[in-house]
C-alpha cells in the first residue's frame, strides 16, 4: 500500500495543479501599406488607447519622416485614414511620440534634431480631427530623442538629449547629456531641468578620458508607485563618442547602465536604492549605475551595444535591463541581466535577434518582442528572471523596424509595428504600418 500511495496520489496532484499558460495567438492589422520611412525612434509612446472614447490613437513616420497619425474605433473595428500632423524635415530622427494628457487632448512631441523640441497638440478632446497647433518650446532647445512620460497625477516629463555644441560652439561633439522638461498643466507651460534644478545636466558624463560623454537611452519605462514604494521612471542607456583618439560623434558605443527617476522630487537613484540627488555624473554613473562593462570596438563594423535596450522590473521592484551587442561577425548577440538586490547577474540567452520592445506577460514573466535582419514576422519570447524560452510568432508580411507597446493598451491593438522601408533615406517610404494583439 506504501508503494501504491505515490501512484494513486499522482491524478489528485495533477488536478490540483494550475493549468499550464497557452502561447497567445496574435491577430494582425494593417493600418496602412507601403508609406512607411527610416525612423530612429525609441520603443516609448508610438500610441496610446483612450478609455473615454474606446479609441486606440498610432502616430508613425512617413515619407521624409512626416508625422502621421491613425485612430481605431473599438468598437467599430475600424481605421481612420492617415491623418499629416507635421512635417519631418527629411531627417528619421525627427519622428513623433504620443501621450494623452488628462485634459483628454492628444499630444504629439518631436526632437528636430540637435535643434529644437517642437509640441504638436490636438484641436479637440479625445479626438485626432482638425488643425493641430505646432508650438517650439524654447526650454528644449537643441533636442534630439524626445522620450515623454505621464504620471499617474497627469504630470508630464519629458527626457531629451541636448547636442550641447549647438549652443556652445566650444562645446566638445561628443558631449550631449541628457536633461527633462516638465509640465503640471496638461503641456501649456514647461520648465526645464536647469531651471528647476540649476544644474548643468540631468545625466551623463563630461570629460572622460575616452571622450564617450553622449548618452543614448534605450528605453524609459514609467510605474506608477506602490505600497512602500514611489513612483519610478526606469532608465536604461549606453555612451558613444570618438574614443580616446578623437573627438568625434557615435563613433564607439560602451557600457550599459541603469538608474531611475522620482519625479516628484526629481532625484535619480541607482538600482540599490542609492540617493544620487538631482544630477548623475560621470562618477556615479560609473561607480553605481554600471550593468556591464563592454569592450570599445566596432565589431564588424557595427556600434556596440545597439542604441535600443529595454528595461523592467518585477514584482519585488527589483529592475531588469535587456540589450544586444554584436560578434566579431556582426551578429546580435542577446543579454539580460537583473539586479539581485546586491549586484547584477547576466546572462546571454540568444543571438541573432534583435529585441525590440517588451511587457509583463504575468506570473512574474515579461514578454519580449524581437526580430530577425531582413526577415518578415515578429517572434516573441517569455523572460523569467534569466530564463528564457521561445513563445508565438507574429507573422507579418514584410520585415519589421520598430515594435512598441501602445500605452494603456486595449486588445487587439497591444503593439504598433512599423514596417521597414527598403531605404535608408526617407525620401522612400514603403514600410507597411501593423498592429498587433489577441482577439477579443
Amino acid at each position: 500500500m506504501r508503494r501504491l500511495l505515490p501512484i494513486l496520489l499522482i491524478p489528485a496532484l495533477l488536478a490540483l495543479a494550475p493549468p499550464a499558460q497557452a502561447d497567445p495567438v496574435f491577430s494582425v492589422m494593417t493600418p496602412a501599406e507601403t508609406v512607411a520611412s527610416r525612423t530612429d525612434r525609441r520603443p516609448l509612446a508610438g500610441g496610446v488607447h483612450d478609455p473615454a472614447v474606446g479609441v486606440t490613437f498610432i502616430s508613425w513616420s512617413g515619407v521624409n519622416a512626416d508625422t502621421y497619425v491613425q485612430a481605431y474605433d473599438h468598437a467599430s473595428g475600424g481605421w481612420t485614414p492617415p491623418k499629416l500632423v507635421a512635417g519631418g524635415e527629411a531627417d528619421p530622427h525627427n519622428y513623433p511620440t504620443m501621450v494623452l494628457a488628462d485634459d483628454g487632448h492628444l499630444l504629439i512631441f518631436r526632437g528636430m534634431h540637435n535643434s529644437r523640441t517642437v509640441l504638436s497638440r490636438a484641436p479637440g478632446a479625445h479626438s485626432l480631427e482638425g488643425d493641430w497647433t505646432h508650438t517650439e518650446l524654447p526650454e528644449g532647445d537643441a533636442a534630439s530623442y524626445p522620450m515623454p512620460v505621464k504620471t499617474a497625477r497627469g504630470t508630464l516629463v519629458l527626457f531629451y538629449r541636448e547636442t550641447t555644441r549647438e549652443l556652445d560652439p566650444g562645446a566638445p561633439t561628443d558631449f550631449r547629456p541628457m536633461k527633462y522638461l516638465i509640465s503640471r498643466d496638461n503641456g501649456r507651460t514647461w520648465k526645464n531641468s536647469v531651471q528647476l534644478t540649476g544644474k548643468e545636466f540631468a545625466f551623463g558624463s563630461k570629460g572622460r578620458a575616452d571622450h564617450m560623454d553622449e548618452v543614448y537611452v534605450g528605453q524609459m519605462r514609467y510605474e506608477p508607485g506602490s505600497l512602500g514604494r514611489p513612483e519610478r521612471v526606469h532608465i536604461v542607456y549606453t555612451l558613444a563618442g570618438g574614443g580616446p583618439d578623437q573627438h568625434l560623434h557615435d563613433y564607439y558605443h560602451r557600457n550599459i547602465y541603469y538608474a531611475w527617476f522620482n519625479p516628484a522630487s526629481l532625484r535619480f537613484h541607482a538600482a540599490d536604492g542609492r540617493d544620487l540627488g538631482t544630477q548623475v555624473d560621470d562618477a556615479e554613473q560609473e561607480q553605481y549605475l554600471k550593468v556591464a562593462d563592454t569592450p570599445l570596438e566596432r565589431p564588424a563594423g557595427l556600434k556596440s551595444p545597439d542604441y535600443i535596450q529595454q528595461v523592467g522590473f518585477g514584482a519585488d521592484g527589483k529592475p531588469f535591463v535587456l540589450w544586444f551587442q554584436f560578434g566579431q561577425t556582426g551578429d546580435p548577440l542577446d543579454h539580460v541581466a537583473r539586479w539581485t538586490g546586491s549586484a547584477w547577474e547576466t546572462r546571454q540567452v540568444a543571438n541573432g535577434l534583435r529585441t525590440r520592445e517588451i511587457e509583463p506577460a504575468g506570473r512574474g514573466s515579461w514578454r519580449v518582442y524581437a526580430t530577425r535582419d531582413g526577415k518578415p514576422d515578429i517572434e516573441t519570447y517569455l523572460l523569467s528572471g534569466l530564463d528564457w524560452r521561445p513563445e508565438a510568432v507574429i507573422p507579418t508580411p514584410k520585415p519589421v523596424q520598430r515594435v512598441e507597446v501602445i500605452t494603456n493598451f486595449r486588445d487587439p491593438a497591444r503593439i504598433l509595428a512599423t514596417g521597414a522601408s527598403s531605404a535608408r533615406e526617407v525620401s522612400v517610404a514603403d514600410g507597411d504600418i501593423y498592429v498587433a494583439g489577441t482577439p477579443n
